[in-house]
């Protein structure tokens, strides 16, 4: 299960590095279309389709957002108590905490740009913590002491 651990938490860290390179082709394309003569304004926002073929990195990056990376939250948590992994539970709910203020951020820029400045930043708490709790699974786990020991 500690190799399961290592795993879930390094494809979660690969996942939010997936999430910034959708973003970065789909604002490229956006403006790329925009510089083409290409309008963005409400009826374009509202409308069924798609302007600029890059604009499904906005859509891949809502999907991966708000369903692969909270699944993989979720397994890495429930991963954690049979991974014996000394404070690898602590990790993976620090985590799906993480997760979920992402989700509420990304939600709520629609409503207000500052929620989007600090879904960014929070971006890199979620990526940071899936590191390290995947790099604190490669520790092996302390074995506990038995009967006599040598003196």
């Amino acid at each position: 299960m500690r190799v399961v651990y290592r795993i879930l938490a390094y494809v979660i860290a690969a996942e939010v590095a997936l999430q910034a390179a959708f973003m970065a082709y789909a604002i490229a394309g956006l403006y790329i279309w925009v510089q083409d003569g290409g309008v963005l304004d409400s009826a374009v926002l509202e409308s069924e389709d798609v302007p600029f073929d890059e604009a499904v990195g906005f859509m891949l990056h809502g999907i991966n957002g708000m369903m692969i990376i909270p699944v993989l939250a979720l397994l890495l948590l429930i991963v954690s108590f049979f991974a014996k992994i000394k404070g690898g539970i602590r990790f993976a709910v620090i985590l799906l905490l993480w997760v979920a203020l992402q989700i509420f951020l990304g939600l709520f820029g629609h409503e207000a740009a500052i929620f989007g400045l600090f879904h960014g930043i929070v971006a890199f708490a979620v990526y940071g913590t899936a590191f390290m709790a995947g790099f604190r699974a490669k520790r092996p786990a302390p074995e506990p002491a038995v009967g006599n020991a040598p003196q």
